[in-house]
């Protein structure tokens, strides 16, 4: 067998090539990612005819900057608010989740209101998961069918890119990219080569023909896009669509945009008729409250530009076990760890024979600082057996020495307490004096936590 038959085994995070398996990738240190692969793999063909018009290169003041005028609004106020202001011609959008999270439903809701929306656009979807039979059950239960929606199975490349040459088709949504092939690639489907290669070759396709194109992509049992980092690195935007499937909730989530702002979220309430947007998730995540319990505390929390009021519960309990259980949901668990050791050396409290569990209803994912202060009140209140008045928020950053540091966007934060009922929130003292607010709103700026403990009633 000559040599260029030789299998390889590439690594399907970072494309690191190794003559023989290795358990570890000496490029990524990632473990067990690699993967038998031919030798050939890589026989790259048909890409020239898709490559973009060459032009000179010409001053940056010449060019014409009509972004935001040429977006194409889709009608989901909440999908045009993760997007920057809806779609952007000759984008491409990767938009990622778990298996089962609701992916497929989004998009064709998605697609059915551009071309209900959109006059003379065509939009096409293209699915290598289901046959068009399922597809059209599935709309059907969505609502309408628009006439300029189309639909297709296919899984090869070049027959994709055969159509859009033969129609002039304005949306092109790809379900998924997993599924998708090159002839020219003999890796299968799914892998490494084959991800990079048809993402390259679909970002060429939408720049050349400025075709708006969606990608569905799935991610690992990590939480990351299954397939090699280069994946995000192509795409315009990658959307993060999540929640917990006990949960009726799901959030959209931007986390790299060319185009518009990062960080941004969209919330929806999964139903038997599709996906329905949520203009006030604050009201959503609060409807549930119980009243006057311990451990059961308001937050304000900022997800893009948007103010969120979520509840984070703790229960502290005695721990029968030689290690006591730090278990927490909503909140990353080594920030949990640092919040119950400032606890313990500044408040004085004796932690280390209690098991902690935190918990963000509403299956949200709280990353940003400001919730620090409220979770540590939430332990003090579920360990002490004391409520948290009702009508009280709390929100502020923690320092390692104790003290309460300032969190952005206070303003919008109290405003939106205020705008649901609350009547007291407990504030950073830092920057306190600038906060203008309504005359229903009291608020109790704090310095260090063991004051914020001390307004615990």
């Amino acid at each position: 067998m000559g040599k260029d038959n030789k299998t390889i085994y590439v690594c399907q995070a970072c494309g690191q090539t190794s003559a023989k398996w290795l358990g570890r990738c000496p490029g990524c240190g990632e473990w067990h990612t690699l993967e038998k692969e031919p030798n050939n793999t890589l026989v790259i063909q048909g890409r020239s005819h898709l490559g973009m018009n060459r032009s000179a290169p010409i001053p940056l003041l010449e060019v014409s900057a009509e972004l935001d005028d040429a977006r194409i609004v889709i009608g989901i106020s909440e999908m045009d608010r993760v997007l920057g202001g809806g779609l952007v011609p000759g984008s491409l959008v990767l938009l990622a989740g778990e298996p089962g999270i609701g992916k497929s439903t989004l998009l064709l809701q998605l697609l059915c209101r551009l071309a209900s929306n959109q006059k003379q656009k065509k939009v096409l979807y293209v699915s290598g998961e289901e046959s068009l039979a399922q597809i059209r059950m599935r709309s059907e239960r969505l609502g309408n069918i628009p006439e300029n929606l189309w639909v297709a199975c296919e899984s090869e490349l070049d027959r994709i890119i055969e159509i859009m040459e033969e129609q002039d088709h304005s949306i092109l949504a790809i379900d998924s990219i997993q599924t998708l092939f090159c002839s020219g690639i003999l890796s299968a489907p799914g892998s490494m080569a084959q991800v990079r290669e048809t993402t390259a070759r679909l970002m060429q396709l939408a720049k050349s023909k400025v075709v708006s194109t969606i990608l569905v992509g799935h991610v690992t049992k990590e939480g990351a896009i299954a397939g090699p980092r280069a994946l995000e690195h192509l795409v315009d935007t990658v959307l993060y669509f999540e929640g917990d499937r006990s949960h009726t909730f799901r959030l959209l989530r931007t986390v790299k945009n060319r185009y518009g702002p990062t960080h941004e979220i969209g919330v929806f309430e999964m139903t038997e008729s599709g996906l329905e947007q949520v203009p006030n998730p604050s009201e959503v995540f609060l409807a549930q409250r119980p009243k006057a319990l311990p451990g059961s505390v308001i937050v304000p929390c900022m997800e893009g530009t948007r103010p969120i009021l979520v509840e984070i519960q703790a229960l502290v309990s005695p721990s029968h076990l030689a290690i006591p259980r730090r278990t927490s949901t909503g909140i990353d668990g080594n920030r949990l760890a640092l919040l119950i050791a400032v606890a313990e050396r500044h408040l004085g409290m004796v932690l280390f024979d209690r098991d902690i569990f935190i918990n963000v209803i509403g299956g949200l994912k709280i990353s940003e600082p400001a919730s620090e202060l409220a979770v540590i009140m939430a332990i003090v209140s579920s360990l002490r057996d004391v409520p948290i008045n009702m009508d009280t928020a709390v929100f502020g950053e923690v320092g390692l020495t104790g003290e309460v540091r300032s969190v952005g966007r206070t303003e919008l934060r109290i405003n939106e307490a205020a705008r649901l009922g609350l009547k007291r929130c407990i504030v950073p003292q830092s920057g306190s004096y600038r906060i203008k607010f309504s005359d229903s709103m009291k608020i109790l700026a704090v310095k260090r936590i063991d004051d914020a403990i001390a307004a615990l009633t």
